[in-house]
């Protein structure tokens, strides 16, 4: 597998799919983690849509992205939105029900002392919401990170979009084992780049915050 791998790294196919797999990976990342961040934070503070979209997040909630595949082949094919789709809305869900932790966990106190000096609802936000939601949201695109991947692989695998999961498909197809195992190794190891990286950006930007000082300490 090594030898495979270094066969592999030696090939302008094997960086073409990296690519393609990195770049669908942090797109449908960003896209999930700024739409649930605004939404999360719009229902989460506004009682009345809080309550008007519950039943609706807690029914579409627990489909499996998976299930999206036909639908996604049926309006883009093999193009690179198939997958986007499906890490989208997997990862969307990590983030917006985290957020929306977060807003509950705000001190009651503090809004309503908010309240009582007028604050604007963009300086509620930034100085009351968002200190106490920004833990939530660091645990949300910490987990919608990893999801992200396994969705970016899989959407490659079985739709045949552009990228990693793609190629690991056509090495097991075509019986190259030791290729296909290669692949998967490289697909691992990106894992454990990313929660290395989404727990970097986790201390840095909490870095204020007691279980994290308490962590480096």
């Amino acid at each position: 597998m090594v030898s495979a791998l270094a066969q592999q790294a030696g090939t302008q196919t094997f960086w073409a799919a990296l690519g393609a797999t990195l770049t669908g990976w942090a797109i449908g990342l960003i896209i999930a983690l700024v739409a649930g961040v605004v939404l999360g934070i719009v229902i989460g503070s506004i009682p009345v849509v809080r309550a008007a979209t519950n039943s609706t997040i807690e029914f579409l909630r627990p489909i499996p992205s998976v299930a999206l595949i036909p639908l996604a082949v049926l309006l883009w094919g093999t193009d690179m939105k198939s997958t986007l789709v499906l890490v989208i809305y997997a990862t969307f869900w990590q983030v917006l029900l985290q957020v929306l932790y977060g807003v509950r966990d705000v001190d009651p106190v503090a809004r309503e002392t908010a309240r009582s000096y007028r604050f604007s609802p963009l300086t509620t936000v930034r100085t009351v919401t968002w200190p106490t939601a920004l833990p939530y949201v660091m645990t949300g695109f910490r987990l919608g990170a990893a999801v992200a991947l396994i969705l970016e692989i899989t959407g490659e695998l079985v739709i045949g979009t552009p990228g990693l999961g793609k190629e690991i498909g056509v090495a097991q197809s075509s019986g190259a084992v030791p290729q296909m195992y290669a692949l998967v190794i490289v697909t691992g190891l990106i894992g454990v780049v990313v929660n290395l990286v989404a727990r970097w950006g986790e201390r840095r930007a909490l870095r204020w915050h007691p279980s994290i000082r308490a962590e480096v300490s």
